[in-house]
């Protein structure tokens, strides 16, 4: 709240916050609970209320970037003299930091953190923490990132690929909509849900190496989908797969229905992020530089 209150001045606004700390919350009962400490997970404040916190974090970093790593000399000398480098890249209570280095330096890194939390009554969650090399890949945010060989060269590139477990989520979700119990859907209704969910996963993940992923999930969609009709519109013999195509689909094998066309996630184009490093614009206007330095 200290943080909050130097940020935001309106006295309103921060009893509001604080009303939402001590409200305590609903059991499956309806009873009330009070909630001594911390917000309930997935309420509305919870990401308002990290992104405050941690932004202790970013301080700290910024401030220890800008006085021993912010010019290519200094990170040279560092290097020189068996140290590492590191930025951190934080969304919301979700942040990695990159280290130029060795092990150790990440292993003793880990410690930092977890010492600059502390004040804050923060702690790393240890199954979310871990120490790995990029060659290895991590996942964040949903993607996976690694370093890998590019194919038919000797040069290694980083790439940014949709996770396992979001491909997973979304492939489940396909197939919850795809399940028995919506056979009393109708077709386009169906397939205009489909494209709905898969172009808005799809948009979260284009500028990743995604195209391929794209083919999959929409090959699994298909696969979903023509079971579906097969079974819906099965009468007294089996929908063979000529009638299929032949009632159910527009150009070669998509499906169509009512003028609406199943497009999928391989309808979302894929476009390289711009790396702009610093450059991006900020909406906040910087502090004062005698508040900055402090006595």
């Amino acid at each position: 709240m200290g943080r909050f209150r130097s940020r935001i001045k309106d006295k309103r606004l921060c009893a509001l916050v604080k009303a939402f700390l001590k409200s305590g919350v609903l059991t499956e009962l309806g009873d009330r609970e009070e909630t001594l400490t911390g917000t309930p997970q997935g309420g509305i404040l919870s990401p308002l209320l990290a992104n405050i916190a941690l932004s202790a974090l970013d301080d700290y970093f910024d401030r220890q970037w800008h006085q021993e790593m912010g010019t290519q000399a200094q990170r040279q000398k560092r290097r020189r003299n068996g140290q590492g480098n590191w930025k951190i890249i934080r969304y919301a209570d979700d942040f990695v930091l990159m280290v130029s280095g060795d092990r150790q330096h990440a292993e003793a890194l880990r410690e930092e953190v977890a010492a600059v939390l502390a004040p804050m009554g923060l702690r790393l969650a240890p199954e979310k923490t871990r120490v790995v090399h990029i060659d290895e890949g991590f996942d964040f945010l949903g993607h996976h990132i690694r370093r890998m060989r590019k194919r038919g060269t000797q040069k290694y590139y980083v790439y940014t690929k949709p996770s396992k477990k979001a491909i997973a989520s979304i492939k489940d979700k396909v197939t919850a909509k795809t399940y028995r119990s919506t056979r009393h859907q109708d077709l386009d209704k169906l397939i205009l849900s489909l494209n709905r969910s898969l172009a808005g996963w799809a948009n979260y993940f284009r500028h990743g190496v995604s195209k391929a992923v794209f083919n999959a999930i929409d090959h699994h969609a298909w696969g979903r989908l023509m079971r579906w009709i097969r079974a819906k519109y099965a009468g007294k013999h089996r929908l063979g797969m000529k009638e299929l195509r032949a009632r159910f689909c527009d150009h070669g094998w998509r499906f169509a229905c009512k003028g609406v066309v199943f497009t999928g996630a391989s309808s979302v184009t894929v476009t390289r992020y711009r790396y702009r490093g610093s450059k991006i614009p900020t909406p906040w206007t910087p502090a004062p530089a005698a508040a900055a330095t402090g006595s």
